[in-house]
């Protein structure tokens, strides 16, 4: 080659590496720098002319000069291309001495010099930074997190990864996905992996069917994996999140339960609205005819027609009790609004009072002793019927759940809370129960907590209905062996 050749090609090399976006170094076999581009001289904040000559570990950190020359040399020894991003964390250092993440590209060139390596340099700080952030990200997020590459290599995950599985972090990254995933669907898992990759899409969540995760105890464990394709400098590759439904589907579980109990509860009622409607109101619309006919004759005499009154009466507070029973079947089942329910102002005390009536043979005959306290409440806007029932409900319960060895004592209590609001406190001292045990199921239907003790296990049921219904709220607190206090708010009918 002619020396004009030579320089020709020289100039070309010299223009080729000036118009490269990176910072390109070329390093003789003494590990001098012969050659500086300007990117480099920006990169690193020399002149060329202060750096050409100088030996390469003038752009490395301090502590790497002992050991780089042996890496320098062992380079040349068997030069070939290395590309970017190969290799471990490099770093490099500014004229200032302050250090910053690289990548380098070799790629070694043959010339009549000798060999020489072309170093192509690039500043990875900002994708460092970008880096520690994605790993903030996924280290604070609530779920597991796992980051996997095309051959189903883990390669990142967070602390709730560690927690769910039960694996150190160092026992994950670097190996395969399948070691969390049940040996039984390990066959199919790399066939769906490769379509993903194949076809990646916005992120999902996979759903519609089963997936199990496997704990490093063995123990399988029911998730819900949603999927994230992101592209990286090293490829592409899968953010999963894996989230724990044991208590999702344990919580299924006891809906369908309560659900077909419901079920169950429904047939009970409309059953017992057919009875209600027939075989009760029937016969006492005949028996009414035949007292209406009875007072019209004119051959009963006073004390037989005074009688016949009563009885009368008698059988309009049966019809009416009937009507408040079809109403609350009516209610349960979302035929009968609030409206509907018909409403009078009464007395609160007759209203209890009439309960007493209907208990009075299970108060006299277990000597249960009953402590009123009205607080001034005196006439009410509501329902006769429904208010009757919350209060016999109650009151039959803690007479029936009574502690037989010792005297029952029951405290009512009445509280105006404002123009359109009131509270009812029903508390007794009798056999109480376990409210850990019973607090979500304590308003189901035919729920009972006392098995030795009969009952239909109806009566809490209805009257949380007719407390939702007119949107109220029930509290209860319990302890076994001291009593039940049952707390009620009624917030929209109206005290006089």
């Amino acid at each position: 080659m002619s020396s004009e050749e030579t320089k020709l090609t020289e100039l070309t090399f010299q223009l080729i590496v000036e118009s490269s976006p990176n910072a390109i170094v070329l390093v003789n076999k003494e590990g001098k720098i012969a050659y500086f581009n300007s990117r480099a001289e920006l990169l690193f904040g020399y002149v060329r002319a202060d750096v050409i000559g100088q030996l390469v570990e003038l752009l490395i950190p301090k502590r790497y000069h002992e050991n780089h020359p042996g890496f320098r040399d062992i380079f040349f020894k068997t030069p070939s291309v290395r590309a970017m991003g190969a290799g471990r964390e490099l770093f490099a250092a500014r004229k200032d001495k302050t250090e910053f993440p690289i990548e380098i590209g070799l790629n070694p060139i043959v010339t009549v010099d000798g060999t020489l390596v072309l170093a192509s340099i690039i500043d990875i700080t900002e994708r460092k930074k970008a880096e520690e952030r994605f790993k903030l990200v996924v280290e604070s997020a609530p779920n597991a997190m796992i980051l996997v590459n095309r051959q189903g290599i883990i390669t990142l995950i967070n602390t709730q990864t560690e927690k769910l599985f039960g694996y150190e972090r160092d026992e994950l990254v670097g190996n395969k996905l399948e070691m969390l995933i049940p040996k039984r669907f390990q066959g199919h898992h790399p066939g769906h992996w490769n379509l993903f990759f194949k076809e990646p899409q916005t992120p999902t969540i996979e759903v519609g069917r089963d997936l199990f995760g496997l704990r490093k105890d063995g123990a399988e464990i029911p998730v819900e994996i949603g999927l994230n394709p992101i592209e990286t400098n090293e490829g592409n590759m899968v953010l999963a999140s894996f989230i724990d439904i044991t208590e999702r589907i344990q919580h299924e579980r006891v809906i369908k339960k309560q659900l077909s109990e419901l079920k169950i509860a429904n047939d009970y009622l409309e059953q017992l609205a057919y009875i209600s409607a027939h075989d009760i109101k029937n016969p006492i619309i005949s028996i009414e005819g035949l007292v209406d006919i009875l007072l019209d004759s004119s051959e009963i005499k006073p004390p037989e027609v005074e009688l016949l009154k009563m009885q009368k009466g008698v059988i309009q507070q049966m019809k009416k009790n009937n009507k408040g029973i079809n109403d609350i079947l009516k209610l349960r089942q979302g035929l009968l609004t609030r409206q509907d329910a018909d409403a009078e102002s009464m007395s609160l005390t007759a209203i209890l009072d009439s309960v007493k009536i209907i208990l009075r043979s299970d108060i006299e005959s277990t000597g249960s002793k009953l402590k009123v306290n009205m607080n001034g409440v005196s006439e009410i806007h509501f329902p006769f019927f429904y208010l009757q029932s919350v209060f016999y409900n109650l009151l039959a319960n803690a007479i029936k759940y009574r502690d037989p060895g010792r005297e029952l004592i029951i405290r009512f209590e009445a509280q105006r809370i404002d123009k359109q609001a009131f509270r009812f406190v029903i508390a007794d001292n009798g056999l109480g129960f376990d409210m850990s045990r019973a607090k979500d199921k304590l308003f189901g239907v035919f729920k009972r907590f006392h098995p030795n003790i009969e009952g239909t296990g109806l009566g809490l049921h209805i009257v949380k209905s007719i407390v939702d219904a007119y949107g109220g709220e029930i509290a209860v607190n319990s302890e076994v062996g001291k009593g039940t206090t049952f707390e009620i708010t009624l917030k929209n009918p109206i005290i006089e």
